[in-house]
Parts: C-alpha cells; sequence; structure tokens
C-alpha cells in the first residue's frame, strides 16, 4: 500500500516509521528543508508522561484573567481578527469543568502512557541516541495553593499506576542538587520518576534518516497547494506544482492542518498556540538542572541536555504570525536564571518560538474522516514530544485496518461533532 504523510514534524515521521515497519510504501512531503524544522525544532524537551494535564480545566478562566495582568505571565492574548480565533476560545472554555477535565484528562494520559511504552520498545529496537535522560520531572509549586491544586492530577496518576512522590522543599535536592539556593522560594513539588528529557530535533532527524533508509521517500521543500478529491475519497496531494498519488493519506502538519484541510470541508478545530524557548550553553554542570523541572507558577519547562540547557514555555494566542519579542526572552530569562543562576550562559542563549498545534481539549485528533482513505496525527499541543511515538503507533494502526493496543475509538475528529 502507497501511503502519504503530510509534514514532516516529530508527529509526521513517527507515523511514516510505523507505516514503513508495516511493509507500506511511504512518501513524506514538508515545506521545509529537512525533517522537524517547525514546531518541532526548539520545544522544551520533556518527554512528560506524567505531567500530561489539559489547559482547559476548571478554575483557568478565572487564573487567565490574572495571568493577563502580570508582566511575566504564562499567557498572552492578542486578537488575529479572525472568527475562528473566537470559537476556538468558546470551545475551549467549554471545557474547563470537572467532567470534560476528567474526561480529556484520561483521554490525554492513555495516549501518553502508551507513548513511555512505544519509548521503550524502540529504544530497546534501535538504541538511537537523542541526549535522553530517564531521570524524571520535577513539578515544583511555589504557592501553597498550587500544592493543593495538584490533588487532582494526582488522582488521576494514582488510577492509572503512575508513580508519583509528593515531595518538601528540602526533598528535591535528592533528584536536583543544584536548587539549593531556590528552596526558600518552593513551597512543594512533585516528582514524577518515568518522565524522561531528550531533544526532539536530533530524535526527527535521526528517525527520518532510519526512515530513508527503510525505502520512505522524502519530498522536502514541497508546499501543500490542494488536494485533489471525489465522493469523499482523495486522490492525490499537488505540492510545488508536483501531483502525489496514494492509496491512503494521514495529515500530520500540526497547526497547518486546519488550513490545508479546510478544502475539503474539514472543520479542525486546532488553534496555533506560540511557545518559546532559549537554549542555553552550559558554563557549570553543577549548577545546571540534571532532569526537567517544571516551574507551575510561571509553566514553563526547564530541560538538561548533554551540554545545553532548554528553558520553554508560555502560551500566545495572537495568529500564525512569529515575531520574538525582547519581553517574552525576558520572562524565560527571569525563571532559569531564578532557579539556576549560574548554570548556563545567557548571553549566548539561541531564542525560538514555534507553533503549538493545540485542541480545546487538548487532546491530538488521531483517527479517520469522513473521507475513506484521509486519517489525522495532529494537534497535540504542547505534548507533541510526549506523544509522538504513541500516538503515531495508533495512528499507523488505524490506517493500516489493525486493532489499536489502546483504546482509540474517541480520539478523532468525530468527538467534535458528537
Amino acid at each position: 500500500m502507497r501511503v502519504i504523510v503530510l509534514g514532516a514534524g516529530v508527529a509526521g515521521v513517527c507515523t511514516a516509521w510505523y507505516l514503513l515497519e508495516a511493509g507500506h510504501e511511504v512518501t513524506i512531503i514538508d515545506r521545509a528543508g529537512a525533517a522537524a524544522e517547525e514546531t518541532s525544532f526548539g520545544n522544551a524537551g520533556q518527554l512528560s508522561y506524567g505531567y500530561t494535564t489539559p489547559w482547559a480545566a476548571p478554575g483557568i478562566p478565572k487564573k487567565a484573567a490574572k495571568w493577563l495582568l502580570k508582566k511575566h505571565s504564562p499567557l498572552i492574548f492578542r486578537p488575529d481578527g479572525s472568527l475562528f480565533q473566537l470559537q476556538w476560545l468558546k470551545q475551549m472554555l467549554a471545557n474547563c469543568n470537572h467532567d470534560r477535565y476528567n474526561l480529556n484528562k484520561e483521554r490525554m494520559v492513555r495516549i501518553s502512557e502508551y507513548s513511555r511504552e512505544m519509548f521503550r520498545r524502540f529504544e530497546d529496537q534501535t538504541g538511537l541516541n537523542f541526549e535522553g535522560r530517564q531521570k524524571g520531572t520535577l513539578q515544583i509549586f511555589r504557592q501553597p495553593h498550587e500544592v493543593g491544586a495538584a490533588e487532582k492530577d494526582i488522582e488521576v496518576l494514582a488510577a492509572y499506576g503512575v508513580p508519583y512522590q509528593r515531595l518538601k522543599a528540602e526533598e528535591c535536592l535528592q533528584y536536583e542538587p543544584a536548587l539549593k539556593g531556590a528552596l526558600p522560594k518552593i513551597a512543594g513539588a512533585l516528582h514524577l520518576p518515568n518522565d524522561g528529557t531528550g531533544d526532539c530535533h536530533l530524535f526527527t532527524q535521526k528517525l527520518a534518516a532510519l526512515c530513508v533508509e527503510r525505502g520512505a521517500d522524502f519530498q522536502f521543500n514541497h508546499t501543500i497547494e490542494r488536494i485533489e478529491h471525489t465522493n469523499g475519497h482523495v486522490h492525490a496531494v499537488y505540492a510545488s506544482g508536483q501531483r502525489f498519488e496514494a492509496d491512503r493519506f494521514v495529515c500530520a502538519l500540526g497547526s497547518f492542518s486546519r488550513p490545508a484541510l479546510a478544502e475539503l470541508g474539514l472543520d479542525v478545530p486546532i488553534y496555533p498556540v506560540k511557545g518559546y524557548s532559549l537554549t542555553v550553553p552550559i558554563v557549570d554542570e553543577a549548577a545546571s538542572p540534571v532532569s526537567t523541572i517544571i516551574d507551575e507558577t510561571y509553566k514553563v519547562a526547564i530541560t538538561r541536555f548533554d551540554q545545553r540547557i532548554r528553558v520553554g514555555g508560555m502560551a500566545e494566542l495572537s495568529g500564525y504570525q512569529i515575531t520574538l519579542k525582547p519581553e517574552h526572552r525576558e520572562t524565560l530569562e527571569m525563571v532559569v536564571n531564578d532557579l539556576y543562576p549560574n548554570g548556563g550562559n545567557l548571553s549566548r542563549a539561541l531564542f525560538w518560538s514555534g507553533l503549538r498545534p493545540m485542541t480545546p481539549d487538548s487532546t491530538p485528533i488521531v483517527g479517520k474522516t469522513r473521507f475513506d482513505n484521509l486519517f489525522l496525527n495532529t494537534g497535540h499541543g504542547t505534548l507533541g514530544w510526549t506523544m509522538s511515538l504513541g500516538s503515531a503507533k495508533i495512528a499507523a494502526d488505524i490506517v493500516c485496518d489493525v486493532p489499536t493496543e489502546v483504546r482509540s475509538d474517541d480520539l478523532g475528529l468525530a468527538r467534535y461533532s458528537a
């Protein structure tokens, strides 16, 4: 069977990998010049299987109103002039209740835990080096009320058998010794030992090379122009003047899935939520993080690579345009300097931004569409790296008409019309 995958980010390349594993002929089309050159390039770096939490949660509207007034806000909102932005916000707010939160959290944890298992199998199979570490995530809370609010997430972790440990401030040092100077600022913490880290860009590029070894055809520098279809069936994709035919198609275009599929009449509720990151050269390993630290107050993650620190965070709703504004860099610098003041050289840091493909319920869209040979693996929000192998295996199994190893019937686009 010939399959075309649209998108060579981590979601698309992982999907291609499992389709190749199943013995199919795979072509991957992307407008960039190489794999993982956009959203997968500079993400926060954490494989946060245990820290899988919907953005749409009870209390978020009230929190958001307060965040918008802060100097170092984790949320930035700027009207982009589109009706869709308002519609998406309305849908997201409709998910900010306990019932929807619990449903969405269960779906997300299901995918993330499956992805953790897929990463274990993948690393056993390939031994791929992507500067990965298996040292867990430390979620720190600066305020006592944040410690109490984490109990809802802990209930879901317990229900799924995800290991965790509540910590007092001084107990954080057994996992992150360099936090010693920041202890007075920490009210408590949660340690998730099954979480990992790694360079998503490095992983995706190396995986793309493995795909090529297995016969994958990457068509880079090809902008998708239109999709040829009749009677609920896709025939071909036109990209940069070329026509590409296949038996089945998978859309893994992240934030660009919605505009790409609009001509098919598919309403894909994915909004581009900008995130920002710094990549900081390490100057003192003893003063640097060991794994990933998530600062719950500022919603900023600090992750250790081999000789670099990746600092990622913030959510900006302002459309597709990317502008590297100094005030956002200042927020990231403030957080990492507050917790690890002597770890890296901020003057040499690389400042980056990418578009996270966010759904209103925070759950990715994986599965069938009303077109009999078009499938989706998109909308992972801030967890594309974490969910990459799990959602890709689910998507590939659905494409191949193979029963999925975990429940998947509630992950498709149809849930928005139910």
